[in-house]
């Protein structure tokens, strides 16, 4: 059944408020800026800090990265905060993502100061793991409900080797003994009904895709990161690329098709 206008709401509130910057900002130590640069050294090697605030008049209002600490006081090094690289800790993740592509990191700006900051590595954390997950179970749902509308009668079986159905059929049958009340469409994989979309031109139409390739190359991509998230795989390296699609789409991942009398899944392609 289709998505109601009420249950869109619920999952942009979940997806755009649930999680959020602060939920996995990491503080920034400060120091002051007429402070020893050979004895912040030492404490940011000792904490494998690659970075730290600077206190200017009880203020922090700038910067130094380890690697760049000459001789000297802190206050030398200094660089100031630039607008560019300060993310509101209030901000959606997804903002996060797209702004970390060409940042190194970001600091977080709490009650308009400056008192944390994030990097690539922190999007290994919980929130953002459940966060991406929930985006490609969501994706898969409208993948199911897309094929269930538009294939009757399970014809959606031409589109599909004989071993994978057996596999589907297979899995039907411990579901049956154990009482599990689902349809034979409930036990393809990610990649079973990306493969039906693909090979069937109409379903692929009602998506974003242009092609069965972009079909196969984005559920690939999706089947990858999941089992990556699944598996507490780090997922900041090799899906990456996934990651920022997600997110550069998360408006058409959760609103779905303009047409409400269809269910295509809005997602991105490769």
């Amino acid at each position: 059944m289709p998505l109601h206008s009420s249950d869109v709401h619920s999952l942009r509130r979940v997806f755009m408020q649930a999680f959020a910057v602060h939920d996995i900002t990491e503080p920034l130590v400060s120091f002051d800026d007429f402070a020893s640069t050979e004895k912040v050294r030492e404490i940011m090697d000792a904490g494998h800090w690659e970075v730290v605030g600077i206190r200017r008049n009880g203020k922090v209002q700038g910067y130094v990265e380890l690697d760049e600490l000459g001789d000297g006081i802190c206050g030398d090094f200094m660089k100031p905060f630039d607008e560019s690289i300060i993310v509101p800790s209030t901000a959606p993740l997804a903002e996060l993502v797209l702004r970390l592509r060409d940042q190194r990191r970001m600091f977080v700006s709490i009650l308009g100061c400056v008192g944390g900051f994030v990097s690539r590595s922190d999007l290994d954390k919980p929130p953002v793991r459940m966060w991406l997950f929930g985006m490609v179970t969501l994706i898969e749902m409208r993948f199911r409900r897309l094929i269930e509308r538009h294939c009757t009668d399970e014809s959606w079986k031409a589109f599909l080797s004989a071993s994978r159905i057996r596999k589907a059929e297979q899995l039907l049958q411990e579901r049956d003994r154990r009482n599990q009340s689902v349809a034979l469409l409930d036990c393809l994989q990610l990649s079973d009904k990306a493969q039906i979309v693909a090979r069937n031109k109409m379903l692929r139409e009602r998506t974003r895709f242009e092609s069965r390739r972009e079909v196969e190359q984005t559920a690939k991509m999706l089947e990858k990161l999941r089992n990556n998230l699944a598996h507490c795989q780090t997922i900041t390296t090799g899906d990456w690329d996934a990651i920022v699609i997600l997110s550069e789409n998360l408006d058409g991942v959760l609103d779905g098709p303009p047409d409400a009398k269809d269910e295509a899944p809005n997602i991105p392609s490769a």
